[in-house]
């Protein structure tokens, strides 16, 4: 006979902890419990039978696994959170008891806790790294335009904001954005770093206000671990290009609300790097990059016919050894050019699963095009210069134009660090957002912001004349306006025309009913003309054009009511729809918040309803059986009366 299982000592009731028994097996607080598990990454748990689990009870718990705490009960932070506890009852006895030079001393050694270690337990490879950025970087752009409060210290804002630009800088550096959208939420970017894609969400710059019924306790814990995290991010980033880290900060530009050139980026080579110079050295510095890879790799295409020569002469020596094989391939001849290399000849006694994994196979030259296309894609903006009015959103605009190699100048209102005026000859482009403009400068493109964001998405340059200011809309329902004129105009000169017949030719003269005022008289009296040629006296040719008009009105108002009422009807059937989903989303909160009993009883009541209502449809349902078998019923009694009268008849005549 085998052991007897106890309850409690096996299965989920052991893989589970609850809340209360982890805090006290860590001795520790809910607070300090919180922050641990959010800096860990520890989560709560649902297990598939919460009773069994709880030991047979059904009452609401969070559950966490318990290989998690003895995770936690490890951790030297925790450690660091217990020093804590200690060093702040040792200040508050200083201060009561009035020894200030102890309390002093105190807080010089207070106890200070880092969180390197546990990121690189979270994150083992910078690419993890790197696709978990996205929830870091929207917490620090959000907290880096929030004001100080009690809550939210200055320390914490002026570090994300810092951290915030480091990121941006390096990804104007490296040309890395990809896409960019105005919402109302705030502009979210997508930047392409490292094979991989990161999402942000970046708030207006308006004065926030900070909400009292948010617990900042919970956020400020997820913020401390962000900026480890996009501190690591931007270190390794920086040092993979060449760039030190942490960069520089002009302290009277940044005072000064310069925003991006208030860093000052080096290379590692003590040379200043893209910010710190003017923008027209980084452009100049750039198109010298550019132009050092395209002669690179037009070295390497040079070179790589030969190499493709050397490669084939090794495949034919093998191919001598393997007679089977290369009877199937076939040669090709390979010219120095590079256009040809590419062209693979199509081979037919290939199956169907080889041809399908062939045909997802890039080529050199698919690969060459791409190239060429992102390169192109990246100096989107490199041949223009911009200048950004007061009222447009420059902290955007000046990250995304210097994102595709744009030099940007703004006015001296909105911060100081411009590189050229307004007045400026060399500006190709000037966004402005007002309706009117009261001085134009003639060489240059007057455009509203949206132009670059389109620009950015499309990947092209677009042409400016739907984009001027104050034009943007006008040009949009102008066309529209000027379909639907034309549109009516077809409808009016084909449905318009009345007909008047004559009673002795009955043929039809088509005739307008309205005349314009700028319609000459001649055209008038040339169609009274027609009518009376037709037999029609000039009396009854008004009363039919009057009659004609009634007609129309009544037709018109008759369409306007049908229109009114199908569109009350789709409005009230849009309304019962959106009643309809209300409710059913009331009812799922509703399921959510029950407890599993009061679940259990909904379900059975709900089956109660539904069997009812099945009754009473099987109930209706033979009813109308009932009743058309009751219909059918006098015809076939009629029937058989009518046929047994026929028989006794017949036995009468025998």
């Amino acid at each position: 006979m085998g052991k007897l299982k106890q309850k409690g000592k096996a299965g989920a009731a052991i893989n589970y902890i609850n809340r209360s028994q982890a805090l006290k097996k860590l001795q520790i607080s809910l607070a300090d419990f919180r922050r641990l598990c959010i800096l860990k990454g520890i989560y709560p748990r649902e297990p598939k039978n919460k009773k069994k689990a709880n030991k047979g009870s059904t009452a609401p718990t969070t559950f966490y696994f318990i290989k998690d705490v003895q995770y936690l009960a490890h951790e030297p932070v925790l450690q660091k959170f217990r020093e804590h506890k200690i060093f702040l009852r040792k200040l508050n006895k200083a201060i009561g008891k009035r020894e200030f030079s102890i309390a002093k001393n105190l807080e010089q050694n207070k106890p200070i806790y880092t969180l390197d270690h546990i990121l690189k337990e979270r994150y083992p490879t910078f690419t993890d790294a790197l696709r978990d950025l996205d929830d870091a970087l929207c917490m620090l752009f959000l907290f880096s335009t929030f004001p100080a409060t009690d809550k939210i210290k200055t320390e914490i804002v002026t570090n994300c904001q810092r951290l915030c630009v480091e990121f941006q800088h390096y990804v104007i550096h490296t040309r890395s954005l990809r896409k960019v959208f105005l919402s109302i939420k705030g502009i979210y970017y997508q930047a392409e770093i490292k094979g991989q894609t990161i999402t942000w969400l970046v708030p207006y710059q308006f004065s926030q206000q900070v909400p009292d019924d948010v617990d900042f306790r919970v956020m400020l814990t997820f913020l401390e671990f962000y900026q480890t995290h996009l501190g690591f991010v931007n270190f390794k980033l920086y040092t993979d290009v060449n760039l030190v880290y942490p960069p520089k900060l002009d302290s009277s530009k940044d005072e000064g609300a310069a925003g991006l050139g208030a860093l000052i980026i080096e290379t590692t080579n003590n040379l200043v790097g893209l910010s710190s110079i003017s923008h027209d050295s980084e452009i100049i510095k750039v198109e010298s990059n550019n132009t050092d890879r395209k002669a690179e790799s037009e070295k390497r295409l040079k070179t790589l016919s030969k190499k493709l020569a050397t490669i084939k002469e090794q495949v034919e020596s093998t191919s001598e050894i393997q007679p089977s094989i290369a009877e199937k391939s076939e040669t090709t001849n390979y010219d120095d050019s590079a256009e040809i290399m590419d062209e693979f000849t199509e081979q037919n006694n290939i199956s169907q699963d080889q041809k399908h994994i062939l045909s997802k196979i890039y080529t050199y030259r698919d690969i060459q095009t791409a190239s060429v296309a992102l390169t192109e894609f990246e100096n989107l903006f490199s041949n223009c210069i911009f200048y950004l009015s007061r009222e447009v959103p420059r902290y955007s605009l000046e990250f995304t134009i210097r994102a595709f190699g744009g030099q940007v100048g703004w006015d001296e209102t909105c911060g100081i660090g411009s590189p050229f005026n307004e007045s400026d000859d060399r500006i190709t482009h000037h966004i402005v957002d007002r309706p009117t403009l009261s001085h134009k400068f003639l060489p240059r493109i007057y455009v509203q912001p949206q132009w670059v964001y389109d620009c950015l998405n499309i990947r092209k340059l677009l042409k400016t004349d739907p984009y001027q200011p104050g034009d943007m809309e006008r040009v949009e329902v102008s066309n529209e306006q000027e379909e639907e004129e034309s549109s009516n105009e077809e409808n009016d000169s084909d449905d318009d025309k009345p007909e008047i017949r004559s009673s002795h030719d009955k043929t039809i003269v088509n005739l307008p009913i309205k005349v314009n005022e700028s319609d000459n008289e001649d055209m008038i009296h040339q169609m009274e003309l027609e009518a009376e040629a037709t037999g029609i006296s000039f009396s009854k040719y008004q009363e039919q054009q009057d009659r004609l008009a009634k007609r129309q009105k009544t037709q018109s108002t008759n369409n306007t009511k049908a229109q009114q009422s199908s569109i009350q009807t789709v409005v009230t059937g849009k309304k019962r729809a959106a009643k309809e989903i209300e409710e059913k989303e009331v009812k799922e909160l509703a399921k959510i918040m029950m407890t599993k009993k009061q679940k259990t009883l909904y379900n059975k009541i709900q089956y109660g309803k539904k069997k009812q209502q099945e009754k009473v449809e099987n109930l209706q349902r033979k009813k109308r059986e009932i009743i058309s078998q009751q219909k059918k019923r006098p015809t076939s009694n009629n029937d058989d009366d009518n046929n047994n009268s026929n028989k006794k008849k017949t036995k009468h005549r025998k």
